[in-house]
């Protein structure tokens, strides 16, 4: 059993406010000196990086999915182990799940699984009474739906005076607090996705103000007493307790080696989207974790035994990658000499022969994929897809499979077939997926737990890259 203080920030529907809130209240805790952890429901890159690289604050994705519920109980308590309080994120609308008409991985199925207090945003500009309807439905819509308290945004304190009162008579939930309309302290999609320094400087400006907001107008202390009755954790993991044995068990085998396999991963502005969860199993595989930059370093580290070509927006700084030669050089060499690679979407775009950028432009690439990748008007199989093996392939064997998913407007000449993505509904599916030499790469975001064996596979490579060198 863990005991785990946290609480949930959702809302009736996205464009609420719930991210403007949550960074608030992240910022405030921070700078009152409360150690507090982040994360995000669902398979959203961007939040978690945000609430890393601006606010400062450990983060990570919460995402049923991916996970089986017993293994998302033991990340999610490896992850607040030690913290004062967890502050979760939702996604979407509260009950919004896997399709229009299931509930399945919602912020709803995140706090059930997680026995997680639940505090709902309500945008309520231009709003009396009716908040008490809706907030009424949302509470009622589920038995245990685990609400216990709502924020209002955008009103003014007069507004939020006259209505708490009723909310909290009427609903028997804490009124906890509001936010005036200020653009001066809206965080969107406009600012979440910036991560040069000059942007995080900019927002962090933003962040204190809201942060100042928040203690004004919010009351802390109470969704700190709120997270505090979060109940204990528990679980009989006996899936995760193999997992965690089975990786032990080869971490000493690579320990009687005297050696760590030294994973470069690509992390810059270009290259930004990696799930927590995928970097921390490579270290518990034994790895260590080589930060390098594509846009800025001149070459790859030395001494690496495989690479990691994660998301991000490669197509922003096209024209800053090609010009960068010396490091497509020495990206080709080593995977034409049998580096191990795992790229996925804007890594693979990177490796492709040309990139189109926003404009249309193409710029020269790595090469290594004899394809280009270029601009669509669309968004390109977006969503959740489980991949199994579509042909013989080193990494994912016949019969098994890895979650995943798929977001981006760029697409390629060729996308590959090596494996079989599905949607979740099962009523659609497409090959995807490259194997060439040791690299296995395409458009799919892999969420690493869903199947170890997956990184198991590539450790070994990076292994006998190490023994053949």
């Amino acid at each position: 059993m863990s005991r785990c203080p946290r609480v949930m920030i959702s809302a009736y529907a996205s464009g609420s406010g719930k991210t403007t809130v949550t960074c608030g209240i992240l910022q405030a805790l921070k700078n009152r000196g409360v150690d507090v952890a982040a994360c995000k429901c669902g398979p959203d890159y961007i939040d978690p990086m945000f609430h890393k690289s601006a606010i400062g604050i450990f983060s990570k994705n919460i995402d049923l999915f991916f996970e089986q519920q017993e293994q998302c109980i033991s990340l999610f308590k490896k992850h607040a182990k030690g913290r004062d309080i967890v502050v979760t994120e939702g996604v979407m609308g509260y009950y919004d799940g896997l399709s229009m008409t299931s509930d399945t991985a919602s912020s709803y199925d995140v706090a059930r699984t997680l026995k997680m207090p639940v505090i709902l945003v309500l945008n309520a500009k231009g709003m009396a009474l009716s908040v008490i309807a809706v907030l009424k439905g949302m509470i009622e819509y589920r038995d245990n739906s685990n609400i216990q308290g709502v924020i209002l945004n955008n009103v003014s304190k007069m507004v939020f005076d006259s209505i708490a009162p009723v909310i909290e008579s009427e609903l028997g939930i804490k009124a906890l607090g509001y936010l005036p309309h200020d653009e001066d302290i809206t965080i969107d999609s406009r600012h979440l996705g910036l991560v040069t320094p000059e942007n995080i400087a900019d927002i962090k400006n933003r962040l204190e103000k809201l942060s100042e907001t928040v203690e004004e107008t919010i009351d802390i202390y109470e969704i700190l007493r709120i997270a505090n009755t979060a109940p204990e954790l528990e679980n009989d993991d006996k899936y995760n307790y193999q997992i965690e044995a089975d990786i032990e068990k080869y971490k000493q085998t690579l320990q009687e080696k005297h050696f760590s396999p030294r994973i470069a991963v690509a992390m810059d502005e270009a290259f930004c989207f990696y799930y927590q969860d995928n970097l921390d199993i490579l270290q518990e595989f034994g790895c260590t974790l080589v930060p390098f930059s594509p846009l800025r370093d001149k070459k790859l580290p030395e001494n690496i035994d495989g690479m990691i070509l994660g998301g991000g927006y490669p197509e922003l700084y096209a024209e800053e990658l090609s010009r960068n030669e010396s490091m497509l050089d020495s990206i080709k060499a080593a995977l034409e000499d049998n580096l191990p690679c795992h790229a996925e979407c804007g890594g693979y775009m990177y490796l492709h022969n040309t990139m189109e950028d926003r404009q249309k432009k193409k710029f020269n690439m790595v090469g290594f994929v004899e394809e280009d990748t270029f601009k669509c008007d669309r968004l390109v199989r977006f969503g959740y897809v489980t991949l199994s093996s579509n042909e013989a392939n080193d990494f994912i064997l016949l019969g098994e499979e890895i979650k995943s998913h798929e977001f981006h407007y760029w697409d390629s000449t060729n996308n590959g077939t090596v494996v079989r993505a599905v949607k979740p509904s099962g009523k659609r599916e497409w090959k995807c997926c490259h194997q060439k030499k040791n690299t296995f790469m395409g458009y799919p975001h892999l969420f690493y737990y869903s199947n170890p064996q997956f990184v198991r596979r590539f450790v070994d490579k990076c292994v006998n890259y190490r023994e053949r060198s």
